[in-house]
């Protein structure tokens, strides 16, 4: 399961600022914050180089030993420095077993689709309720054979067992399989000096 394999020993974090942050980022630390379950929010640091490794993955399932309490955690959000991608500040959320939580899943494109054709893709990810220690990495969808004019709704999606969608999330139109748009508009093209030739013939 996630929440033993991904362990992090946190400190709980005590001075404040951006001089206070800055130290701990120098030190190959990471500011964090863990809230959830109306609890008020645990400002702790994490090791550097070990969260930058967890978080390489989408929805990282964390169990923090804080100065041996345990908690199990969700990665929420990742500040990253715009220019160095140094990661900034993360906020985590207090989560329990057995729990359902709301995540952005990303979507995995396998297959072709018909000859001559493209994917156009509106979404790179879905909404999921799935179980916190049982987060789907991603989700597989096949484009194998499907025509120009195609698409596949959100709804369409086969989820992985666990995960269910939220009712707002079924009608969004995932992706859509198109001509190239170069070839439509040469086609126009044409179309159009063909009327025109007709026209100079009558």
């Amino acid at each position: 399961m996630a929440a033993v394999e991904n362990k992090l020993d946190a400190q709980v974090r005590t001075s404040f600022g951006k001089g206070a942050a800055r130290k701990i980022r120098a030190n190959d630390q990471i500011p964090a914050v863990l809230y959830g379950h109306g609890t008020d929010p645990q400002h702790i640091i994490l090791p550097g180089h070990e969260t930058m490794l967890l978080l390489r993955r989408a929805n990282a399932l964390i169990e923090l030993n804080i100065e041996g309490t345990k908690e199990l955690s969700l990665v929420k959000d990742v500040q990253r420095d715009p220019v160095r991608q140094i990661i900034e500040h993360v906020d985590l959320l207090l989560v329990k077993k057995g729990e359902q939580v709301e995540v952005e899943v990303p979507v995995h494109v396998v297959g072709e689709p018909y000859p001559g054709t493209i994917v156009v893709q509106d979404a790179t990810t879905i909404a999921v309720l799935a179980d916190a220690t049982s987060i789907p990495e991603f989700i597989e969808v096949s484009v194998e054979g499907l025509v120009a004019g195609s698409s596949l709704a959100i709804q369409d999606v086969k989820l992985p067992a666990g995960s269910t969608l939220p009712d707002a999330e079924v009608d969004i139109v995932l992706l859509s399989i198109q001509e190239p748009q170069e070839e439509v508009e040469e086609e126009a093209g044409e179309a159009a000096e063909g009327e025109d030739a007709a026209a100079d013939a009558e």
